[in-house]
């Protein structure tokens, strides 16, 4: 480090080994002090911070957080990091045993294994950092990611989750690990850890785009000497800034902030490295302009966060002393930036269709890995768990839908009557009436692409019944040989449901027929009309009737029995009002 780094000094060396986990060498982890004794008030002990938490003063912890310079072997990580994540967990709390229940669950054992862990295809080599873990935490930060990687099938591209992952080991067990990033991947208030490349690229843009207001001379700066590159490319490593290139000590200050108040933090400290740099490399003569001249800005800016030359304490100063830059403004960039590249996605062709795009699309060895956890789910029929359960792999996922149509319990059951195969993916809301409208239009633009999907229908009368669709929805525009529109489209794993006031599935005849040999005639016919779509209607079954049939307002719709399904009407009087829609998608299927 450069002389103009405060001085670092090691504390006793009995003492620094027993701050950290046993799979981390603390041998080449330096501590900084960013002030003398006594010119501050004393460190916060996490007895100190543990009832602000529990009464949820967040932005009087967020104050103390920012302010407390906890020196990097300080014990006080092993409790805070887990208590901060705790706050951001989706629905109920794993149950104790759960992780290593995955873990028996994906590589048979619960010991290490002596060969490399087969990483999930979300990360790459570059992504794998391991900062002071020894050999062993390596191998145990690459099966906790791996055991993410086989819970959420719908994470396609995350540079962030491995790094952290690492980092949290740092201060903490295995399974306190796990449990952390699972809270952070599945968080719905606030955002943590990009899981797709488009909303990779969202973050860098959003980067970009806020420096130009506030880092402004900062932002003009860089765009200076980015030259012919340009600067979206030294943008584009912003989050490696962070991750990569920082030093440890200042990385963990940083943390302490991410874990309490999300990803804006990082986007502040890329703010205040950038303010910095240009500080730094302003005068022709600095060795950061030459750096930037001769070596590019990119390779400069790095060079300078590893050698960054304010402490922690000032990093952060500098990051949380931006004025005007609210969490509401940074939201609303994100969301214009994402909706922008979505839309110029589908202008120029390469559409976002999460269940055909190679964002969400599973390669061939994801698919291996989601094929032999589907062999080991207790729901699966006529298998047997070798002991008690936590929590089964196929239930899990459908923890994340927030439905105005059904309750949890009434959840579990649609699910359990799902094929076993999509349980393994993540539910994910492509269209409902109380958020996108009553249009048939607006319907199939969300969800016509997406295959398979989940109809849920309320009535105004409080009935709900809806159908499993296995087949696109675009399928309607499909042409036979003659050139014609196909009125019916779809296969037999189509199948109807009603949960109130019954709950019954109805699945295709065609699924019974052959064990008595009746009707064999009728199901190449009338029994083989699962789904049909134009601009003025949907319908579901057919056949001597309609099971499902709905105007293009997506407000009325009449129910009968029939041919396909042998279903009885869904609702007593046949006629139906919609009160609510909800269309759901599973991501990567």
């Amino acid at each position: 480090m450069p002389s103009v780094m405060l001085s670092a000094v090691l504390e006793e060396e009995p003492d620094l080994y027993e701050a950290f986990p046993p799979h981390v060498d603390p041998s080449g982890i330096t501590i900084l002090t960013d002030s003398p004794p006594g010119k501050k008030a004393p460190l916060k002990t996490f007895e100190e911070l543990q009832p602000i938490l529990q009464q949820g003063r967040k932005r009087e912890l967020k104050l103390l957080i920012r302010e407390n310079s906890w020196p990097i072997n300080s014990p006080i990580r092993a409790s805070l990091w887990p208590a901060l994540c705790r706050q951001h967990q989706h629905g109920k709390s794993m149950l104790d045993g759960f992780y290593w229940d995955m873990v028996t669950q994906v590589f048979g054992t619960v010991e290490l294994p002596d060969k490399p862990i087969m990483l999930p295809p979300f990360v790459e080599a570059t992504h794998c950092l391991g900062y002071h873990l020894t050999r062993k935490g390596r191998a145990v930060a690459d099966r906790v990611v791996s055991v993410l990687g086989y819970a959420c099938p719908d994470i396609t591209y995350s540079p962030s989750l491995y790094p952290i992952t690492a980092a949290l080991l740092h201060f903490m067990p295995e399974e306190e690990c796990y449990h952390c990033m699972a809270s952070l991947v599945a968080s719905k208030e606030k955002m943590f850890i990009t899981q797709t490349k488009l909303l990779n690229e969202v973050t860098w843009k959003t980067v970009m785009q806020i420096a130009k207001k506030h880092a402004k001379s900062a932002a003009q700066h860089l765009s200076r000497l980015s030259g012919a590159i340009g600067p979206e490319r030294i943008y584009a490593d912003w989050q490696w800034w962070i991750l990569a290139a920082l030093p440890f000590p200042h990385l963990v200050r940083v943390l302490d902030c991410f874990f309490h108040e999300g990803i804006k933090v990082f986007y502040r400290v890329a703010l205040a490295i950038l303010i910095l740099f240009h500080k730094h490399s302003t005068n022709q003569n600095s060795e950061w302009y030459a750096e930037a001249t001769k070596n590019g800005v990119d390779h400069a800016v790095d060079k300078f966060c590893r050698n960054m030359p304010a402490s922690p304490t000032k990093l952060l100063r500098t990051a949380f002393s931006i004025r005007a830059l609210s969490s509401q403004y940074i939201s609303r960039v994100f969301i214009k930036t994402e909706m922008t590249l979505k839309s110029k996605q589908v202008i120029t062709g390469s559409r976002l269709v999460r269940s055909r795009s190679s964002d969400n699309l599973p390669t061939s060895q994801s698919q291996v890995n989601i094929q032999m956890m589907s062999h080991t789910l207790t729901i699966r029929e006529g298998s047997h768990s070798p002991g008690p359960r936590a929590l089964s792999m196929g239930v899990y996922p459908i923890q994340a839908i927030k439905s105005q149509i059904l309750d949890q319990s009434e959840l579990f059951t649609l699910w359990s009557w799902l094929p076993v195969r999509i349980t393994m993916y993540q539910p994910v809301l492509l269209y409902t009436t109380e958020e996108h409208g009553c249009s048939l239009t607006t319907f199939y633009v969300r969800v016509e692409h997406h295959e398979p999907t989940l109809l849920m229908i309320k009535t105004c009368n409080n009935e709900v019944f809806g159908a499993y669709c296995s087949t696109r929805w675009f399928e309607r525009n499909q042409k036979d040989e003659r050139g014609n529109r196909q009125a019916y489209f779809g296969t037999g794993e189509t199948f109807l449901f009603s949960l109130y006031p019954e709950r019954a599935k109805y699945p295709w005849v065609g699924c019974s027929i052959g064990a008595d040999g009746k009707g064999e005639e009728r199901v190449s016919h009338a029994s083989e009309l699962f789904m049909a779509a134009d601009s003025k209607m949907i319908t579901i079954g057919g056949g001597e009737g309609q099971a499902i049939w709905m105007d293009e307002n997506i407000r009325f719709g009449k129910t009968d029995r029939c041919s396909t399904f042998n279903n009885p009407p869904l609702c007593p009087s046949g006629d139906f009002e919609i009160r609510v829609l909800e269309v759901y998608g599973f991501s990567g299927a």
